[in-house]
């Protein structure tokens, strides 16, 4: 489903983000992303949804050049890619229902969008969705009322709705805890397992990745230095991948 090639960033100031990245990933799989905070992680996902722009390489989805995208091209690109961030990224005005809703608006035009104006089978979707991460008896309720986890629950929902190919989640379980972490974990899990869909995970807590996933990215300085199976991470190795000092393998 995706192919990297020779990826490269490197922001205005001169930060060398990513260094020459070459990944395959097929389509269905479930990967954790692990290494330091600045190691390259969001950049790496942001680049796969084009937030970011490569500033060398190639990216191939499904046969497309996303680097290449433009305009409506690019638009419909983003409607298959749910994104899911660290601080949940919703309008906190506005009830779940209406924000698991968005997730629809790249089916539609953008005045109807602004207006609300959504289908009935859009409606059912999200409703659907609302449900699958069980917050049913919230839907008209205001997420700025809403604890971390559940608003989390409502990013994901939205990105489910989207009807996504693939889902890219960014450090999602960075402002929760342990517990909370398993339950945003498993949902993602459960939709990757259920509909087939591409899920990559940025993962702060190593245990995490392990439980999880079974394939493992890993990143240091820009650079990817490991990707392999689970099993494949001995102590050495973890130690390595985040004591800032590995070159890559």
């Amino acid at each position: 489903m995706i192919s990297v090639k020779h990826l490269s960033k490197t922001f205005p100031d001169g930060t060398k983000a990513l260094k020459d990245i070459n990944v395959d990933i097929p389509d269905g799989d479930f990967i954790a992303i692990i290494g330091l905070s600045g190691a390259g992680k969001s950049t790496f996902l942001r680049c796969l949804n084009r937030l970011n722009t490569a500033t060398e390489g190639q990216i191939m989805v499904n046969g497309q050049d996303v680097v290449a995208l433009r305009g409506r091209g690019l638009q419909t690109y983003r409607r298959t890619v749910g994104f899911i961030f660290q601080q949940f990224n919703l309008v906190t005005r506005l009830s779940v229902i209406d924000n698991v809703l968005t997730g629809r608006l790249g089916y539609h035009p953008t005045w109807k969008g602004m207006l609300g104006l959504y289908s009935d089978k859009d409606k059912a979707l999200a409703q659907t969705n609302i449900k699958k991460v069980g917050l049913e008896e919230k839907e008209f309720t205001r997420v700025d009322s809403l604890s971390g986890g559940q608003q989390q629950r409502v990013a994901i929902a939205r990105a489910m709705t989207q009807e996504p190919k693939l889902i890219l989640a960014d450090e999602p379980m960075a402002s929760l805890d342990p517990r909370l972490s398993d339950v945003i974990l498993g949902l993602l899990k459960d939709y990757n397992e259920e509909k087939g869909v591409t899920v990559l995970v940025n993962i702060h807590v190593l245990e995490l990745a392990k439980r999880y996933a079974k394939r493992v990215l890993a990143f240091n300085k820009g650079e990817l230095v490991f990707d392999g199976p689970v099993s494949a991470l001995d102590n050495a190795l973890e130690e390595e991948i985040y004591s800032g000092s590995l070159e890559a393998l």
